[in-house]
């Protein structure tokens, strides 16, 4: 008996072991516990979970499925600022020569200008909206969108029905001009083809602040952007007047930019509108042309190079007062954000990009744009006067709506 047990035991494993080897040839060749990383997948990222919070400040960054190994790469070495291209790998053949590439933009919050990182500029400190007048940086990353106020409703219907939208830059301490046109050639704005709004910025006064709350409230014609008001974001805000036009205005035929020390006859400009209904893609304005950068860095004005390294800045419409047809603005948006920050709004809007867009600037002479003698005949044949104090609205108020005057 004990040699009949210790003779079928070695017969007894090398049956066990044909059984394993058999069982394991099984799986291998049917690739149920293959442990390889599997071949190229679709990777599903929705876009509503792009937060703010999980893309970098600059950068393009590219995630993308490896066609071998199904590994997540993330590559910021090309950059290409607030650009996000998600680049995932289909189910290509095994030679790998096939990818499709699917790419979109995430439009991000930006943080507080005071924290803009300074992965945007081209060195490694952090930098404040103020040193945007030394430093190259692009407009993205000192402009954050939305609004405190937005006022939707003096678009109604996307301005589809609007020949004219009058946006007015004023700031949060102007209520006195704001009020002196509101009496005078802001009356325009109760025509149903005509719309006035006044463009703010922020202020960190709480008592102005809430002033500003009841005042609209009373009113009902302001929009504040998501900026600090002051000098140097004149062109945040006229970034931000884009913006606002784009998101709810976008059917607007003409949007007149001015600002509120500006006189400006309406019954003109609605003649000049219509003489030019059929126009697309331009500016309107008092063209400046072949005008330098001031390289004296003591100048309210100074330009460094690596701001704008050209000799000369293209033609521009001055910014007291410039009219755009409502189909240049979207492009004007999106194309502002992509450029080098220029607090010389006007020069950056209607010069730099607008000419990178091919948008025409077309020279109107009625667009004074400056101080000029205050009789009937210049209010009369003018379209904008510059340099108005809050009294002198109603003197030109008059002198606008005066029958008597005759000239040549």
């Amino acid at each position: 008996m004990a040699y009949q047990v210790r003779l079928l035991h070695p017969l007894v494993l090398a049956a066990l072991g044909m059984c394993l080897i058999t069982y394991s040839s099984f799986y291998a060749t049917s690739g149920v516990f293959q442990s390889t990383a599997p071949g190229p997948a679709h990777i599903f990222m929705p876009s509503h979970l792009m937060t703010s919070e999980s893309v970098p400040a600059a950068g393009n960054v590219t995630v993308s499925a490896a066609p071998t190994q199904g590994a997540l790469s993330v590559n910021t070495t090309a950059h290409v600022p607030g650009a996000v291209a998600i680049s995932v790998a289909s189910e290509a053949p095994s030679n790998n020569t096939t990818t499709h590439h699917i790419a979109f933009q995430v439009i991000q919050k930006i943080p507080p200008k005071e924290q803009v990182a300074s992965s945007a500029a081209s060195n490694n400190t952090t930098i404040t909206s103020s040193d945007c007048t030394e430093q190259g940086i692009l407009t993205r990353y000192v402009y954050e969108s939305g609004f405190d106020i937005a006022n939707v409703e003096l678009c109604p219907d996307l301005g589809r029905n609007l020949q004219l939208l009058i946006v007015i830059a004023s700031a949060p301490s102007h209520k006195d001009a704001r009020m002196a046109i509101r009496q005078t050639w802001g009356h325009y704005s109760q025509r149903n083809d005509v719309n006035i709004a006044f463009l703010l910025g922020s202020t960190k006064d709480q008592q102005l602040a809430k002033d500003l709350t009841a005042e609209n409230k009373l009113y009902g014609d302001l929009i504040s952007g998501h900026f600090l008001d002051s000098y140097n974001n004149l062109t945040l805000k006229t970034v931000s007047l884009l913006e606002w036009v784009d998101n709810y205005c976008n059917n607007i035929k003409f949007i007149l930019k001015t600002d509120d020390d500006m006189f400006i006859n309406i019954p003109k400009l609605l003649s000049f509108i219509q003489k030019h209904a059929k126009e697309k893609r331009t500016i309107f304005g008092r063209l400046a042309k072949r005008w330098k950068p001031i390289r004296n860095n003591k100048s309210k004005y100074y330009v460094s190079p690596s701001q704008y390294q050209m000799a000369t800045f293209p033609d521009f419409t001055t910014g007291p007062a410039y009219l755009m047809t409502g189909d240049v603005i979207h492009d004007l948006y999106t194309a502002a954000l992509g450029k080098t920050y220029l607090k010389l709004e006007d020069v950056f809007i209607t010069g730099i990009v607008a000419q990178d867009i091919k948008v025409k600037r077309t020279h109107v002479s009625e667009f004074y744009n400056r101080r000029v003698t205050m009789n009937a005949c210049n209010i009369q044949k003018g379209i904008s006067v510059h340099m108005v104090k809050i009294h002198e609205q109603f003197d030109l108020w008059k002198k606008l709506l005066d029958g008597k005057t005759k000239c040549k």
